[in-house]
């Protein structure tokens, strides 16, 4: 159990970012078209101590992380996103669309939590989201108590990552095999010749 805590203690960081303080920290990206709205969710976020990046329409989003066909300004070895939370009712690309893109598109992002928000109560909406992958679907106004159950969410998952990681880490370093498996047996003959018997086995031999 100690050897197994030991490996949680090294490996968490690699899924959860560290903020200046040590805590662990989550990144979202933040998709809004409205310039209010991105100031209120950014707010929350880092008052949950959440490193935010925001961005004003789908295309950037998809920019962000290396999605629109081009390479990403950032590379995909240094966009870690652990939640992607985007408005629904967006120009040019809705969030409905962001979404789909994500999940159907993408075998790195697939995995990422995806909230969707609106300040429209549409239930058509809201099946079609959570049917096409997402996460959850929040009404706006968007309150503190949700970024920081969203937040308690993602960290428990992500300990649970580490966790099943590193479960797995053990069985295989457990089903290695022995040494003794892989050193050659050495075969003595049946009859030894006096050359190959102990002093002592060589005396009884002559009495």
């Amino acid at each position: 159990m100690a050897i197994l805590g030991d490996f949680f203690r090294h490996n968490l960081p690699e899924f959860l970012q560290e903020s200046p303080s040590g805590a662990p920290e989550l990144h979202v990206l933040a998709v809004d078209d409205s310039l209010v709205d991105r100031k209120v969710i950014e707010r929350l976020l880092k008052i949950s101590s959440c490193k935010v990046t925001v961005v004003e329409s789908g295309t950037r989003a998809l920019q962000y992380l290396g999605l629109d066909g081009e390479t990403s300004s950032l590379g995909f070895d240094s966009v870690k996103v652990n939640l992607i939370m985007t408005d629904y009712s967006m120009p040019g690309m809705t969030g409905y669309e962001l979404l789909k893109k994500i999940k159907q598109e993408s075998s790195v992002f697939r995995e990422i939590p995806v909230v969707v928000m609106s300040s429209e109560n549409v239930l058509t909406r809201i099946d079609s989201c959570l049917e096409e992958g997402a996460e959850e679907f929040l009404l706006k106004p968007v309150k503190l108590s949700d970024v920081r159950r969203l937040k308690d969410f993602i960290m428990k998952g992500k300990v649970k990552e580490v966790e099943k990681r590193s479960l797995k880490r053990m069985r295989s370093i457990d089903c290695s095999p022995p040494l003794s498996a892989t050193c050659p047996t050495v075969s003595l003959p049946c009859d030894p010749s006096p050359s190959l018997l102990s002093p002592l086995s060589s005396k009884k031999a002559r009495l």
